[in-house]
């Protein structure tokens, strides 16, 4: 019989340490001299490319700055952006706005569909300009190690758009692990409930529909290899597609896999192999993705811990039940279950979201040691911050490069079910696969590319 004291529910848990974690994110803007205070001399000149939600939503946290030029291939997406930044310049080709207004910019945000994210960082940093990219950084695995160089040569403040990495909870969940709350962790399981698999629309798509008037389809393509306009492609849907996007796994990895990515200094894999995609087809149905994956990486021992085993799930697929969980609970749509020793961790989506240990006891027993981890102000406000101090940001492309690669490893390991397929990352190759190399590096469509 527990103690009534000792005793901690999942709901008050989650209670809890949602109000810590609100009373760790204030911070007084005169300490961020972001607001208010901030010369208007110093402040960055920011232009946005890609404007439909999360480019929106990313623009929030650059209010401090002028937001100068704004540009999407519809039109109609950059109306609200429009209206809230009227002194922004709008554009729909972003080779128009560099060439009225590239002297004019000092940084930019890139929140486009997947395969074009590469192409457009590319030519900003060569530009010299500083360089937000929503996640997943890149296409192809080849696209991400240029852009890692790159932001190497051109010496420019990156910044990853995986915003749970500057979250408390992430910080909080680090220190556990360190302060040994549940020992010694081998074995990760990280999960999606998301489906974005169109396998039924595989041929409705190859009739094509008429263009949209707002809509400047062949520059919407850009990069990728040409399909007919589609609605199932655009508006919103892209991700759903080889073609344009990276599927579950390329949305959700960079959230759901960064807190261990980050605590366990995981690095590359050694192995990755699909276990469980279904029915799924690749030679016929390789334009969309499985209704559901279980994709496993093995990682080699670092330093101090040993070897660890991840293993990802998405759509139709999920992990077994923890047993720790208290009745009739189940595991969470999107999450982590991490597996000590001693103990698990569970949390949540972006930045190990309410992190508890569970037996659910285990969270109030256990001591944790003074916070040893600098909490961020936010994690655009961080990149803002780097550039103009040139410190790195906390997500930048030389950490966010190789935690993207797992995503598109895991999306070339769902074409070759059962095969375990040997990485090597310093040769950019697969040791085993000839076939697996050849999704490395994308095909260009004429006249673009890096």
């Amino acid at each position: 019989m527990h103690d009534h004291h000792a005793k901690i529910t999942r709901r008050s848990f989650l209670a809890k340490t949602t109000a810590n974690v609100a009373a760790l994110s204030v911070v007084p803007s005169s300490v961020l001299g972001l607001r208010g205070a901030e010369p208007p001399n110093n402040r960055l000149n920011i232009a946005a490319i890609g404007l439909c939600n999360q480019g929106h939503s990313d623009l929030q946290g650059m209010t401090s700055e002028n937001i100068v030029a704004l540009c999407d291939v519809d039109t109609r997406n950059s109306a609200k952006s429009a209206q809230q930044f009227p002194q922004a310049k709008r554009f729909q080709d972003f080779r128009k706005m560099f060439d009225a207004m590239g002297k004019d910019i000092d940084a930019v945000l890139i929140a486009t569909p997947d395969h074009w994210h590469a192409t457009l960082a590319m030519r900003v940093m060569k530009m010299g300009k500083h360089v937000y990219c929503e996640k997943p950084l890149a296409h192809s695995i080849y696209e991400v190690r240029a852009l890692m160089q790159a932001a190497r040569e051109f010496k420019v403040t990156t910044q990853l758009g995986n915003q749970g990495h500057s979250f408390d909870s992430i910080r909080i969940f680090r220190e556990w692990i360190e302060d040994g709350a549940i020992g010694a962790v081998r074995e990760v399981h990280a999960m999606c409930r998301s489906s974005y698999s169109r396998m039924d629309l595989l041929e409705e798509v190859k009739r094509g529909q008429p263009v949209p008037a707002s809509l400047d389809w062949d520059l919407w393509v850009g990069p990728a290899q040409f399909r007919a306009y589609h609605s199932a492609y655009h508006p919103g849907t892209w991700r759903a597609w080889t073609n344009f996007g990276t599927g579950v796994i390329g949305d959700w990895t960079c959230h759901v896999v960064d807190p261990v990515f980050w605590t366990f200094d995981l690095g590359a894999p050694t192995t990755i192999e699909a276990l469980e995609p279904g029915n799924y087809d690749p030679a016929s149905q390789g334009e969309t993705f499985p209704a559901g994956n279980v994709i496993r990486y093995q990682f080699p021992a670092k330093g101090k811990r040993g070897a660890v085993t991840l293993t990802w799930y998405d759509g139709s697929q999920k992990p077994p039940r923890a047993p720790e969980l208290e009745a009739g609970e189940k595991l969470p749509d999107i999450g982590a279950l991490v597996v000590g020793d001693k103990a698990k961790i569970l949390y949540g989506s972006h930045g190990a979201t309410a992190p508890r240990i569970i037996p659910d006891e285990g969270t109030e027993r256990f001591k944790r040691s003074p916070q040893r981890y600098a909490r961020s102000p936010g994690h655009q406000k961080e990149w803002i911050q780097a550039c103009k101090s040139g410190k790195p940001a906390g997500s930048d492309f030389g950490y966010g490069g190789p935690l993207t690669e797992l995503a598109l490893l895991g999306i070339i390991a769902m074409r070759f079910k059962g095969q375990k397929l040997e990485w090597n990352a310093a040769a950019m190759k697969f040791s085993n696969s000839s076939a697996a190399n050849a999704y490395l590096k994308p095909s260009f469509r004429g006249g673009w590319g890096l």
